[in-house]
Protein backbone atom coordinates (compact mmCIF):
# COMPACT_ATOMS: atom_id res chain seq x y z
CA UNK A 1 0.00 0.00 0.00
CA UNK A 2 1.23 3.50 -0.86
CA UNK A 3 0.14 5.67 2.05
CA UNK A 4 -0.33 9.29 1.00
CA UNK A 5 -2.88 10.08 3.71
CA UNK A 6 -0.86 10.77 6.89
CA UNK A 7 1.93 13.06 5.67
CA UNK A 8 4.62 10.44 6.13
CA UNK A 9 7.89 10.12 4.21
CA UNK A 10 7.89 8.13 0.95
CA UNK A 11 11.56 8.72 0.16
CA UNK A 12 14.85 7.20 1.30
CA UNK A 13 16.59 8.39 4.49
CA UNK A 14 19.90 10.18 3.98
CA UNK A 15 23.07 8.09 3.67
CA UNK A 16 24.29 9.60 6.93
CA UNK A 17 21.16 8.34 8.68
CA UNK A 18 21.60 4.88 7.16
CA UNK A 19 25.26 4.82 8.21
CA UNK A 20 24.42 5.94 11.74
CA UNK A 21 21.98 3.05 12.07
CA UNK A 22 24.42 0.48 10.64
CA UNK A 23 27.33 1.71 12.73
CA UNK A 24 25.48 2.11 16.03
CA UNK A 25 27.13 0.07 18.78
CA UNK A 26 24.40 -1.83 20.71
CA UNK A 27 26.61 -1.79 23.80
CA UNK A 28 25.89 1.94 23.99
CA UNK A 29 22.39 1.02 25.16
CA UNK A 30 23.84 -0.69 28.23
CA UNK A 31 24.66 2.68 29.81
CA UNK A 32 22.86 5.93 30.50
CA UNK A 33 24.22 9.00 28.80
CA UNK A 34 26.62 11.01 30.98
CA UNK A 35 25.91 14.41 29.46
CA UNK A 36 23.37 15.20 32.19
CA UNK A 37 26.35 15.29 34.57
CA UNK A 38 27.33 18.45 32.68
CA UNK A 39 23.88 19.97 33.22
CA UNK A 40 22.82 19.29 29.61
CA UNK A 41 19.79 17.32 28.40
CA UNK A 42 21.27 15.50 25.44
CA UNK A 43 23.90 15.58 22.73
CA UNK A 44 20.94 16.45 20.48
CA UNK A 45 19.88 19.50 22.52
CA UNK A 46 23.49 20.68 22.46
CA UNK A 47 23.58 20.34 18.65
CA UNK A 48 20.21 22.08 18.27
CA UNK A 49 21.48 24.93 20.44
CA UNK A 50 24.43 25.34 18.06
CA UNK A 51 22.25 25.18 14.92
CA UNK A 52 19.50 27.53 16.08
CA UNK A 53 21.48 29.86 18.36
CA UNK A 54 19.17 29.28 21.33
CA UNK A 55 20.70 28.53 24.77
CA UNK A 56 20.70 24.80 25.47
CA UNK A 57 18.62 25.20 28.62
CA UNK A 58 15.81 26.67 26.45
CA UNK A 59 15.85 23.77 24.00
CA UNK A 60 13.05 21.22 24.49
CA UNK A 61 13.36 17.54 23.54
CA UNK A 62 10.49 15.08 23.46
CA UNK A 63 8.97 11.91 22.04
CA UNK A 64 7.95 13.60 18.79
CA UNK A 65 6.41 17.01 18.29
CA UNK A 66 3.19 15.51 19.64
CA UNK A 67 4.88 15.13 23.04
CA UNK A 68 5.92 18.79 23.17
CA UNK A 69 2.35 19.76 22.31
CA UNK A 70 0.89 17.46 24.94
CA UNK A 71 3.34 18.39 27.70
CA UNK A 72 2.86 22.11 27.05
CA UNK A 73 -0.93 22.05 27.01
CA UNK A 74 -1.20 19.75 30.03
CA UNK A 75 1.28 21.77 32.08
CA UNK A 76 0.00 25.26 31.39
CA UNK A 77 -3.72 24.46 31.43
CA UNK A 78 -3.42 22.59 34.72
CA UNK A 79 -1.75 25.49 36.53
CA UNK A 80 -4.23 28.08 37.79
CA UNK A 81 -7.89 28.62 36.97
CA UNK A 82 -7.58 29.61 33.32
CA UNK A 83 -7.96 26.38 31.33
CA UNK A 84 -8.84 27.77 27.91
CA UNK A 85 -6.87 27.38 24.69
CA UNK A 86 -7.48 29.02 21.31
CA UNK A 87 -6.87 26.86 18.21
CA UNK A 88 -7.29 27.42 14.45
CA UNK A 89 -10.68 26.55 12.93
CA UNK A 90 -9.26 24.13 10.36
CA UNK A 91 -6.48 22.26 12.14
CA UNK A 92 -5.26 18.95 13.52
CA UNK A 93 -8.10 17.32 15.47
CA UNK A 94 -5.60 16.30 18.16
CA UNK A 95 -5.24 19.87 19.42
CA UNK A 96 -8.65 19.99 21.08
CA UNK A 97 -8.39 16.40 22.35
CA UNK A 98 -5.20 17.20 24.24
CA UNK A 99 -6.95 20.12 25.92
CA UNK A 100 -9.85 17.91 27.00
CA UNK A 101 -7.44 15.34 28.49
CA UNK A 102 -6.46 17.77 31.23
CA UNK A 103 -9.88 19.34 31.81
CA UNK A 104 -9.23 22.25 29.47
CA UNK A 105 -11.65 23.88 27.06
CA UNK A 106 -10.99 25.25 23.59
CA UNK A 107 -12.38 27.88 21.27
CA UNK A 108 -11.62 28.19 17.58
CA UNK A 109 -10.62 31.29 15.70
CA UNK A 110 -11.22 31.45 11.92
CA UNK A 111 -8.97 30.75 8.98
CA UNK A 112 -10.09 32.51 5.83
CA UNK A 113 -10.15 31.16 2.30
CA UNK A 114 -8.50 33.65 -0.05
CA UNK A 115 -8.31 32.66 -3.73
CA UNK A 116 -5.87 29.72 -3.77
CA UNK A 117 -4.95 29.69 -0.08
CA UNK A 118 -6.21 29.82 3.47
CA UNK A 119 -4.84 32.54 5.73
CA UNK A 120 -4.75 33.79 9.28
CA UNK A 121 -6.19 37.25 9.80
CA UNK A 122 -3.52 38.44 12.23
CA UNK A 123 -5.60 41.35 13.56
CA UNK A 124 -8.49 38.97 14.14
CA UNK A 125 -6.26 36.52 16.01
CA UNK A 126 -5.06 39.38 18.23
CA UNK A 127 -8.63 40.57 18.85
CA UNK A 128 -9.83 37.04 19.68
CA UNK A 129 -6.95 36.52 22.09
CA UNK A 130 -7.47 39.82 23.89
CA UNK A 131 -11.24 39.28 24.15
CA UNK A 132 -11.07 35.69 25.39
CA UNK A 133 -7.72 35.97 27.23
CA UNK A 134 -6.92 32.25 27.02
CA UNK A 135 -4.14 30.55 28.95
CA UNK A 136 -2.75 29.33 25.63
CA UNK A 137 -2.92 30.35 21.98
CA UNK A 138 -1.98 27.74 19.40
CA UNK A 139 -0.68 28.77 15.98
CA UNK A 140 0.16 26.13 13.36
CA UNK A 141 2.64 27.26 10.72
CA UNK A 142 2.32 25.61 8.25
CA UNK A 143 -1.16 24.56 9.25
CA UNK A 144 -2.47 21.05 8.73
CA UNK A 145 -4.58 20.48 6.60
CA UNK A 146 -4.70 23.85 4.83
CA UNK A 147 -0.95 24.24 4.19
CA UNK A 148 -0.71 27.98 4.92
CA UNK A 149 1.86 29.59 7.23
CA UNK A 150 2.72 32.72 9.17
CA UNK A 151 5.73 34.93 8.58
CA UNK A 152 8.10 35.70 11.44
CA UNK A 153 6.87 39.30 11.29
CA UNK A 154 3.28 38.13 11.77
CA UNK A 155 4.25 35.95 14.72
CA UNK A 156 6.09 38.90 16.27
CA UNK A 157 3.12 41.21 15.71
CA UNK A 158 0.81 38.74 17.47
CA UNK A 159 3.22 38.34 20.38
CA UNK A 160 3.57 42.09 20.76
CA UNK A 161 -0.19 42.70 21.00
CA UNK A 162 -1.60 39.95 23.22
CA UNK A 163 -1.52 39.43 27.02
CA UNK A 164 1.93 38.44 28.26
CA UNK A 165 0.43 35.69 30.46
CA UNK A 166 -1.03 33.88 27.43
CA UNK A 167 1.42 31.16 26.42
CA UNK A 168 1.77 30.93 22.65
CA UNK A 169 2.71 27.62 21.06
CA UNK A 170 3.71 27.79 17.38
CA UNK A 171 3.51 24.30 15.91
CA UNK A 172 6.12 24.24 13.14
CA UNK A 173 6.05 20.49 12.49
CA UNK A 174 5.81 21.15 8.74
CA UNK A 175 8.34 23.96 8.55
CA UNK A 176 11.42 23.82 6.27
CA UNK A 177 9.85 22.41 3.09
CA UNK A 178 9.93 25.76 1.29
CA UNK A 179 12.75 27.58 3.07
CA UNK A 180 15.67 26.72 5.32
CA UNK A 181 15.54 30.11 7.06
CA UNK A 182 15.53 29.65 10.83
CA UNK A 183 17.26 32.88 11.83
CA UNK A 184 14.00 34.32 13.16
CA UNK A 185 13.64 31.70 15.92
CA UNK A 186 16.31 32.85 18.40
CA UNK A 187 15.26 36.55 18.33
CA UNK A 188 11.60 35.64 18.90
CA UNK A 189 12.37 33.22 21.73
CA UNK A 190 14.76 35.70 23.34
CA UNK A 191 12.25 38.53 23.13
CA UNK A 192 9.06 36.78 24.30
CA UNK A 193 9.11 34.68 27.45
CA UNK A 194 5.59 33.37 26.72
CA UNK A 195 6.57 31.73 23.42
CA UNK A 196 7.15 28.06 22.54
CA UNK A 197 8.17 27.03 19.03
CA UNK A 198 7.77 23.31 18.38
CA UNK A 199 9.46 21.30 15.61
CA UNK A 200 10.10 17.64 14.83
CA UNK A 201 12.24 15.19 12.87
CA UNK A 202 9.07 13.48 11.60
CA UNK A 203 8.28 15.61 8.56
CA UNK A 204 11.15 17.43 6.80
CA UNK A 205 13.68 14.89 8.06
CA UNK A 206 11.32 12.01 7.28
CA UNK A 207 11.71 10.07 10.53
CA UNK A 208 8.23 9.81 12.11
CA UNK A 209 9.07 6.34 13.41
CA UNK A 210 12.05 7.69 15.35
CA UNK A 211 9.75 9.82 17.54
CA UNK A 212 12.05 12.79 18.13
CA UNK A 213 10.57 16.23 18.58
CA UNK A 214 12.28 19.42 19.61
CA UNK A 215 11.43 22.99 20.38
CA UNK A 216 12.43 26.25 22.00
CA UNK A 217 10.90 28.20 24.88
CA UNK A 218 11.32 31.73 26.17
CA UNK A 219 13.20 32.47 29.37
CA UNK A 220 11.89 31.95 32.87
CA UNK A 221 10.26 28.51 32.64
CA UNK A 222 12.66 26.37 34.65
CA UNK A 223 9.81 24.46 36.30
CA UNK A 224 8.25 23.56 32.94
CA UNK A 225 11.64 22.53 31.54
CA UNK A 226 12.12 20.29 34.58
CA UNK A 227 8.63 18.86 33.98
CA UNK A 228 9.38 17.84 30.38
CA UNK A 229 13.02 16.89 30.85
CA UNK A 230 14.21 13.29 31.25
CA UNK A 231 16.57 13.12 34.22
CA UNK A 232 18.37 9.99 33.00
CA UNK A 233 18.63 11.16 29.42
CA UNK A 234 17.04 10.16 26.14
CA UNK A 235 17.09 7.13 23.85
CA UNK A 236 20.72 6.88 22.77
CA UNK A 237 19.93 5.13 19.50
CA UNK A 238 17.48 7.91 18.60
CA UNK A 239 20.10 10.49 19.54
CA UNK A 240 22.65 8.99 17.13
CA UNK A 241 20.17 8.89 14.25
CA UNK A 242 18.87 12.39 15.05
CA UNK A 243 22.38 13.86 14.89
CA UNK A 244 22.90 12.24 11.48
CA UNK A 245 19.59 13.61 10.21
CA UNK A 246 20.38 17.13 11.40
CA UNK A 247 23.64 16.88 9.44
CA UNK A 248 21.83 15.87 6.21
CA UNK A 249 20.08 19.04 5.11
CA UNK A 250 21.37 18.76 1.54
CA UNK A 251 19.70 15.36 1.08
CA UNK A 252 16.37 16.48 2.51
CA UNK A 253 16.44 19.69 0.50
CA UNK A 254 16.56 17.56 -2.66
CA UNK A 255 13.53 15.67 -1.40
CA UNK A 256 11.75 18.97 -0.78
CA UNK A 257 12.46 19.95 -4.39
CA UNK A 258 10.76 16.76 -5.59
CA UNK A 259 7.76 17.70 -3.47
CA UNK A 260 7.70 21.10 -5.14
CA UNK A 261 7.56 19.31 -8.50
CA UNK A 262 4.45 17.57 -7.19
CA UNK A 263 2.80 20.83 -6.11
CA UNK A 264 3.36 22.25 -9.58
CA UNK A 265 1.98 19.12 -11.27
CA UNK A 266 -1.29 19.21 -9.32
CA UNK A 267 -1.63 22.94 -9.93
CA UNK A 268 -0.97 22.62 -13.66
CA UNK A 269 -3.15 19.57 -14.30
CA UNK A 270 -6.13 20.10 -11.99
CA UNK A 271 -6.54 23.74 -11.05
CA UNK A 272 -8.41 24.84 -14.19
CA UNK A 273 -10.83 21.92 -14.30
CA UNK A 274 -14.48 22.51 -13.26
CA UNK A 275 -15.02 21.89 -9.55
CA UNK A 276 -11.32 21.78 -8.67
CA UNK A 277 -9.16 24.17 -6.68
CA UNK A 278 -5.55 23.44 -5.77
CA UNK A 279 -4.58 25.34 -2.63
CA UNK A 280 -1.11 26.74 -2.11
CA UNK A 281 0.92 24.67 0.34
CA UNK A 282 4.26 25.15 2.07
CA UNK A 283 4.13 21.72 3.73
CA UNK A 284 4.65 18.12 2.59
CA UNK A 285 1.02 17.77 1.58
CA UNK A 286 -1.43 19.60 -0.63
CA UNK A 287 -5.13 20.35 -0.17
CA UNK A 288 -7.31 20.06 -3.26
CA UNK A 289 -11.01 20.83 -3.65
CA UNK A 290 -12.67 18.38 -6.03
CA UNK A 291 -16.19 17.65 -7.39
CA UNK A 292 -17.74 15.38 -4.76
CA UNK A 293 -19.60 13.31 -7.36
CA UNK A 294 -16.30 11.56 -8.19
CA UNK A 295 -15.53 10.67 -4.55
CA UNK A 296 -16.66 7.03 -4.47
CA UNK A 297 -15.21 6.17 -7.90
CA UNK A 298 -11.93 7.90 -7.03
CA UNK A 299 -11.65 6.00 -3.74
CA UNK A 300 -12.27 2.71 -5.56
CA UNK A 301 -9.78 3.46 -8.31
CA UNK A 302 -7.02 4.46 -5.89
CA UNK A 303 -7.70 1.45 -3.65
CA UNK A 304 -7.46 -0.87 -6.65
CA UNK A 305 -3.93 0.47 -7.16
CA UNK A 306 -3.12 0.18 -3.43
CA UNK A 307 -3.04 3.95 -2.91
CA UNK A 308 -4.58 5.87 -0.05
CA UNK A 309 -5.16 9.62 0.23
CA UNK A 310 -7.08 11.60 2.85
CA UNK A 311 -10.70 12.43 2.02
CA UNK A 312 -11.47 15.30 4.39
CA UNK A 313 -14.48 15.16 6.72
CA UNK A 314 -13.90 18.42 8.64
CA UNK A 315 -16.84 20.81 8.49
CA UNK A 316 -16.17 23.23 5.64
CA UNK A 317 -13.61 20.95 3.98
CA UNK A 318 -15.86 18.00 3.05
CA UNK A 319 -15.22 18.53 -0.67
CA UNK A 320 -11.43 18.43 -0.27
CA UNK A 321 -8.72 15.80 -0.36
CA UNK A 322 -5.36 16.13 1.35
CA UNK A 323 -2.58 14.34 -0.48
CA UNK A 324 0.89 13.69 0.92
CA UNK A 325 3.57 14.80 -1.55
CA UNK A 326 5.40 11.59 -2.32
CA UNK A 327 7.88 10.44 -4.91
CA UNK A 328 7.39 11.69 -8.46
CA UNK A 329 5.95 8.40 -9.71
CA UNK A 330 3.47 8.31 -6.82
CA UNK A 331 2.36 11.89 -7.44
CA UNK A 332 2.01 11.24 -11.17
CA UNK A 333 -0.13 8.15 -10.59
CA UNK A 334 -2.49 9.92 -8.19
CA UNK A 335 -2.82 12.92 -10.48
CA UNK A 336 -3.45 10.71 -13.53
CA UNK A 337 -6.05 8.70 -11.59
CA UNK A 338 -7.93 11.85 -10.56
CA UNK A 339 -7.91 13.05 -14.17
CA UNK A 340 -9.06 9.67 -15.52
CA UNK A 341 -11.95 9.36 -13.06
CA UNK A 342 -13.00 12.95 -13.63
CA UNK A 343 -13.12 12.62 -17.41
CA UNK A 344 -14.90 9.25 -17.25
CA UNK A 345 -17.67 10.81 -15.17
CA UNK A 346 -18.18 13.87 -17.34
Amino acid sequence: MDYLDRNEFNFEPSQKVIDAIKEFDPKTLCFYTRIYDEGKKSVVSVRLSEIYGVPENQVLLAYGGEDILKNSIHYFLMKGDNKKILIPEFSWWYYNRVASECGGTFEMYPLHEQEDTFAYDVSEVINFTNRIHPRMLLLASPNNPTGNSLSSEEIGHIMENIPSDTMVLVDEAYASFITNDTDYIAPLVNRYSNLIISRTLSKFYGLPGLRVGFGFIGRGHDQFISYVNKYLGFNRFSEAVALAALDSDEHYRRVANDMDWGRNLYKRELDNLPGFKVYKSVANFILIKYPEKIKDRLKESLAAQNYKIKFMTDKGLESCVRITLGRKEQTQLVCDTILKVFHEMQ
